[in-house]
């Protein structure tokens, strides 16, 4: 699971202007990262010029999904992440990111400009979410109880086979009873037929 982008846009016009954005380029070559950074950038533009005010909605393109989040105020939040992220958690960042930037930003700053604006919490965002079991609650409690239901299945795996151990055990006893009582009658017949003084 893998955010890769994390963006701002102004979409009530054509083209889209990207006003903030954070990337996470780490797992691509230096050679490639600028290409993969434009891609994105061209590709959440096109993502925020469809998204109709007040809708979500998730995009997929190639190994990438564009989860899409526009506001009546003219502006769209876009995070690019790979195809096992899961939806739930990139739409509820979407919703707090957008939310934030509202408050900070308000919308007479930004609505007659192109000029990009800075917030610095994009970047703490992309590295907190990187793993969403610990920016989601409902995903961490899932995730203990993933654990919790491994952990159940191997004891009663050991249970189960410390169950078989001592059925064999018992079988070995029972086994071992028989042959001594065999053992027994065999040693007083041959204890019957002579005398010892």
């Amino acid at each position: 699971m893998k955010l890769l982008y994390i963006g701002i846009l102004k979409n009530e016009t054509k083209p889209a202007v990207e006003l903030a954005a954070e990337r996470d380029l780490s797992s691509y070559s230096r050679f490639t990262r600028t290409s993969v950074g434009e891609f994105m950038s061209l590709f959440s533009k096109t993502v925020a010029e469809r998204t109709k005010p007040g809708q979500r909605q998730d995009v997929e393109e190639q190994s990438y999904t564009f989860h899409a989040y526009a506001r009546s105020e003219g502006v769209a939040g876009i995070i690019i992440s790979d195809h096992e992220y899961p939806a739930l958690v990139a739409h509820q960042l979407l919703g707090k990111v957008m939310d934030e930037f509202i408050a900070k930003f308000p919308r007479a700053g930004w609505a007659n400009s192109d000029a990009g604006v800075v917030m610095p919490e994009l970047k703490e965002y992309i590295v907190k979410y990187q793993d969403p079991a610990n920016a989601d609650g409902i995903m961490k409690i899932q995730k203990e109880l993933d654990e919790t239901k491994i952990v159940l299945h191997k004891t009663i795996e050991s249970v189960l086979e410390r169950g078989e151990k001592i059925d064999s055990l018992v079988a070995k006893s029972d086994g071992l009873s028989a042959q001594s009582k065999m053992f027994y009658t065999q040693a007083k017949k041959q204890n019957s037929c002579c005398v010892v003084m």
